[in-house]
């Protein structure tokens, strides 16, 4: 019988789900709160469609810029730290060849292979630094597109999400009307997106489905308990 080849498959695009997570959960709720705050103090739906399509341009790029400074943070800070190590090998030696040293001996490695081992890695000064980044540190160096990418992500994730619960009040006059479809529109959508979120890192779909309507609807809930309490 002919062997079937294992192919392995693995989900490697966390940072973009993250982006798309923060950017989504954020659109669906502030956007769904602001309008049914709203809907308790004005008699026109008009009203809260420009005050809702002002939070969301705003709220987009606010969310873009903060994804695009993280992204800018977390390079920087793999660059000092890359800087500082490659001082180290030059000027501590014999301590970062320990380190190497211990890190092996902690998966099991003992005399000669240790030895061989260590020695391999500590023989390219490159292959060394990238090493220690990713053992002794667990930074994997980030890409440098990465800034604008997750800043686009977030801030796309935000409009497209805080559009879909002030649609209803785009597309009808009655206040009462809008709020009931908005609470149903955003109760779905948070389910959808639960759903292809499971699906793309793994994760059962019922229950993450079911998870992000939790958190999603009780942040909802909260954001317009509050708008609602002021209004």
């Amino acid at each position: 019988m002919p062997t079937v080849p294992h192919i392995e498959k693995h989900f490697t695009a966390t940072e973009t789900v993250r982006d798309v997570v923060i950017g989504m959960a954020d659109g669906l709720t502030v956007p769904f709160a602001l309008a049914a705050g709203l809907a308790a103090a004005v008699s026109s739906t008009k009203v809260i469609v420009t005050a809702g399509l002002a939070e969301i341009v705003a709220g987009a790029i606010a969310m873009g810029l903060g994804g695009y400074l993280a992204a800018r943070t977390d390079a920087e800070h793999y660059g000092s730290e890359r800087a500082r190590e490659d001082w180290e090998i030059d000027n501590l030696r014999e301590k970062e060849v320990q380190e190497v040293t211990e890190i092996f001996r902690s998966y099991g490695l003992e005399r000669e292979a240790l030895t061989t081992v260590v020695g391999a890695v500590t023989a390219d000064r490159k292959r060394w630094l990238d090493f220690m980044m990713r053992f002794e540190l667990g930074l994997d160096e980030p890409d440098p597109k990465r800034a604008p990418i997750s800043a686009g992500t977030i801030a796309a994730s935000y409009f497209v999400g805080g559009l879909i619960p002030l649609t209803p009040y785009i597309l009808t006059s009655s206040i009462s009307d809008a709020f009931a479809y908005s609470v149903g529109f955003t109760g779905v959508a948070l389910l959808a997106f639960g759903g292809i979120k499971g699906h793309f890192t793994g994760i059962n779909k019922v229950k993450s489905a079911a998870q992000t309507l939790l958190v999603g609807g009780l942040a909802a809930a909260a954001a317009y308990a509050l708008a609602h309490a002021f209004a």
